[in-house]
């Protein structure tokens, strides 16, 4: 395991976080959005969310995160988040760490659950690390993402309580 700081995101940052979100878009496999973020909708993306978090090793960002609220009003108290390593640093446990540290920053923001709303099915790796830290899977939902070749996958919705 390579150990990162996981820390805020800062404007110097953005280029990589553009880079490593447009990377995880494009894939097709993972995330629900279609349009790759510009250096201007990046910026407002990731200063538009709860928080924004890096890891990073001497410099270079090899992964982030971002926080957010899942529902307003009486389900205010839900967040959701979405996480992104770069190709290169997969396999090191970056994803764990960024994980675990939006597990603290989501209490720490006051959230009291935290839901991932459309973890793809054949996302193995991703389900087994949410699973091995504790979050509880709510079903699955069949066909409920389009992947980029056009075949539709079943998405399974997970919990952790903060």
């Amino acid at each position: 395991m390579v150990y990162m700081t996981v820390r805020k995101y800062e404007e110097k940052d953005l280029t990589a976080m553009i880079q490593i979100w447009n990377e995880v878009v494009e894939d097709g496999i993972a995330f629900p959005q279609e349009e790759l973020l510009t250096p201007k909708s990046g910026k407002a993306f990731f200063a538009g969310q709860t928080l924004s978090c890096v890891a990073e090793e001497d410099g270079k960002i090899y992964g982030l995160y971002i926080l957010h609220p899942n529902n307003v009003g009486r389900c205010g108290h839900i967040c959701n988040a979405s996480y992104a390593v770069a190709s290169y640093a997969r396999g090191k446990h970056i994803g764990e760490q960024l994980v675990k540290d939006c597990l603290i920053q989501a209490k720490k923001c006051g959230y009291g659950i935290l839901q991932f709303n459309a973890v793809v099915e054949s996302n193995i790796h991703a389900r087994h690390l949410y699973e091995r830290l504790g979050f509880v899977q709510l079903g699955t939902i069949p066909k409920g993402f389009r992947m980029k070749d056009g075949h539709f996958e079943n998405i399974c919705p997970y919990y952790h309580e903060l």
